[in-house]
């Protein structure tokens, strides 16, 4: 099945290639510098790249970006690409071991946990303070939970690399990386699309953005939440 899948040239929406790389391309960096971060001021289980008293700087701010454009993608992974996630028949699914729909839904679920680490990620972050680490601070429950979050993100990009290149191969991968769009996703048509959902929501559309309610949609309130409190109890401390 993976053969047959390779063999088309499959196409992702504009927009999706765009929140996806620059989300990826700002978590990257920061999981690279919080590496370096850790082997800084830590390395209480061992490192090997040299101190940089400002790398911990560098990577807040990659951190700052990644959670600036989360919620753009979070939102959009939830609803335009809502297929991509786990669906309410995935545990169902996961029986038929070894059938193309197995790994589908393998990969759905790599997807969705990838979300998820890095909610715990960026919030984990948000509730660290800027001076625990150049102190020597090491024994703090949300430094603890971010070094935990900062494993679980590099497990889950590894498994969302690995499932989706078994499910849609080589082609699948290189397909977020192309600049080809078709019309119906070209950017001068976005405004309008903008102002079409503006309206919707004017006339009471969000009324029916959780009915029913899903597990997904649970999920989906809880990312988002989890967003908004990471800038809002900072001010608070």
């Amino acid at each position: 099945m993976t053969k047959k899948i390779a063999q088309f040239r499959p196409y992702q929406p504009l927009l999706l290639r765009i929140l996806h790389g620059f989300t990826g391309l700002f978590l990257i960096a920061a999981i690279v510098s919080a590496y370096w971060t850790y082997d800084t001021y830590d390395r209480r289980w061992g490192g090997f790249l040299p101190i940089y008293q400002d790398i911990e700087g560098i990577h807040g701010t990659f951190g700052l970006w990644t959670l600036l454009i989360f919620p753009a993608f979070a939102i959009y992974a939830f609803h335009r690409g809502q297929r991509r996630l786990i669906q309410p028949d995935s545990l169902s699914k996961l029986a038929q071991v070894g059938r193309p729909i197995w790994w589908y839904t393998l990969s759905r679920i790599a997807n969705t946990l990838t979300l998820i680490a890095l909610t715990l990620a960026v919030f984990s972050g948000k509730m660290m303070d800027d001076t625990w680490l150049p102190k020597g601070e090491l024994i703090h429950f949300w430094y603890s939970v971010h070094l935990i979050a900062w494993v679980a993100m590099v497990i889950a990009i590894g498994l969302h690399l690995l499932m989706n290149a078994r499910v849609g191969g080589a082609p699948l991968l290189l397909s977020m990386l192309s600049w080809q769009f078709r019309d119906k996703d070209r950017p001068n048509l976005w405004l309008g699309h903008l102002s079409q959902w503006c309206s919707g929501v004017r006339q009471g559309s969000w009324t029916r953005w959780f009915q029913p309610i899903t597990a997904t949609i649970v999920l989906e309130i809880a990312i988002l939440v989890s967003i908004l409190a990471a800038w809002i109890i900072p001010v608070f401390k």
